[in-house]
């Protein structure tokens, strides 16, 4: 019995030569030292990672000599393997660069932004992109610029009913001036108009967590303090999409002089026939009174232009 833990005793020494062998050799590689040197931890324990480590050595190398995100040579583009102490122990983990963090922090703002069934390209749209030499687009672009004037100094004011034929850049539009807003930290949320409807559909008529979520969904849509309804009049009219979802919203929305806007390929009148008509009813009292809301929530600016989505 003694022999045998003499036996293990000195394999384990070997053991602990050889850890430390592959340590020390190591150290002479520049990175690898400025690295575990960073780490203030016990070279005893350091010396079980080495491999580890040397793989970090060379992603901490490429960083240490990186001139723009476009350069990164390391596994995950932006990102760094390193180590590093927490909670007493040595941790292994992916950290953000420097060109990568400054891109999350000049981005930031698009949180501020809520998109809900339509494209996240949404959030790309910028002001500086917008064609001014169009003059077609002029009048929209002059209240769009107003706007993001007026509403630091007062945020309760009218939105815009913006309509053209197809493709003018109508939702590009309107979600450049919600990006601009956003930078000053004002939240918004987009919503496509025809999918929303379909998905809130859906949600009423399946279990109690998707009610739960198409409350949450619908109360988030209703009480933004700028919103997009991207689309309108490109849905099938029905008595509960009219009725129930979007009359209450723009009712509330009017009470509350929350801004409002709206794209559309119809003008306010194409958009009183489609409300007034559902299956085989017609009730053109109920539209008027959806349009007469638009009317009080929104100014109403035409755009016609080339289509750009060509």
């Amino acid at each position: 019995m003694k022999n045998m833990l003499e036996e293990i005793g000195y394999n384990m020494k070997d053991v602990v030569e050889t850890l430390e062998k592959n340590y020390e050799e190591a150290l002479k590689n520049e990175n690898f030292y400025e690295l575990v040197s960073k780490l203030n931890y016990p070279k005893k324990e350091l010396m079980k990672y080495t491999s580890r480590l040397e793989d970090c050595a060379k992603e901490y190398e490429h960083c240490k000599y990186c001139k723009s995100l476009l350069e990164c040579q390391n596994t995950l583009s932006g990102y760094a393997y390193l180590p590093c102490v927490r909670d007493r122990g040595l941790n292994f983990e992916y950290q953000m660069c420097r060109y990568r963090k400054k891109i999350e922090e000049n981005s930031k703002y698009l949180n501020n932004i809520t998109i809900f069934e339509g494209s996240e390209e949404l959030k790309k749209t910028s002001m500086k992109e917008i064609d001014v030499k169009d003059k077609n687009r002029h009048s929209a672009i002059k209240w769009i610029q107003n706007f993001i004037k007026s509403y630091e100094k007062n945020p309760y004011q009218k939105g815009l009913y913006l309509y053209g034929n197809f493709g003018v850049g109508k939702s590009y539009f309107i979600s450049a001036l919600f990006n601009e807003l956003a930078k000053k930290d004002v939240k918004s949320v987009i919503v496509f108009w025809p999918d929303f409807l379909r998905s809130l559909k859906f949600s009423v008529g399946n279990d109690y967590k998707n009610k739960a979520e198409f409350m949450e969904k619908y109360e988030k849509v209703r009480k933004a303090p700028l919103l997009l309804i991207d689309d309108i009049g490109a849905e099938v009219t029905t008595e509960w999409g009219r009725d129930e979802i979007f009359c209450p919203l723009v009712q509330y929305r009017m009470e509350q002089k929350l801004p409002t806007f709206f794209t559309s390929n119809l003008d306010l009148k194409l958009l009183e026939e489609h409300f007034s008509c559902s299956k085989n009813k017609t009730n053109e009292v109920k539209a008027t009174r959806i349009i007469s809301r638009i009317e009080q929530l929104t100014d109403q600016i035409e755009m016609v232009s080339m289509n750009r989505r060509k």
